[in-house]
């Protein structure tokens, strides 16, 4: 993180604590002039697009992320893979993922761990699979 803010003040050329000299305001380097820039150097990210990149890219693994547990859920666990992936899927879809869809069924296979849940307490009164009979 403090790399990142050096290296952003550099780029943009303001003036941090440590660069600032006897001048008010400017560093002893600073004569005024546009920083130079190198060939190989890439451009300043706007402000801002780091951190939308970075949600975007974390909203997409929540929403994957509630897809997994749904599915898995609905085999072991469901008592806790279910809400799970209910609330991974709610905050994948408010962060405004790139994968609603995946975010949305992740949501429905939440919902169906817990009604799976639901019947299986209800007709057996256990919260365990029983394919033997």
């Amino acid at each position: 993180m403090t790399l990142t803010l050096i290296d952003r003040a550099r780029r943009t050329g303001h003036v941090t604590d440590r660069d600032a000299g006897d001048a008010p305001g400017r560093g002893p380097a600073d004569t005024g002039a546009a920083p130079e820039r190198t060939p190989d150097a890439a451009p300043a990210p706007a402000p801002g697009s780091a951190p939308r990149r970075a949600a975007g890219r974390e909203a997409d693994g929540l929403a994957v992320a509630s897809f997994v547990l749904g599915l898995v859920g609905l085999l072991v666990f469901n008592l806790l893979l279910g809400p799970a992936a209910i609330v991974m899927a709610l905050l994948a879809l408010a962060r405004r993922t790139r994968r609603p869809g995946r975010a949305r069924l992740g949501l429905a296979l939440g919902v169906a761990d817990l009604v799976v849940l639901a019947v299986l307490v209800t007709v057996n009164g256990t919260v365990a699979w029983d394919l033997a009979g």
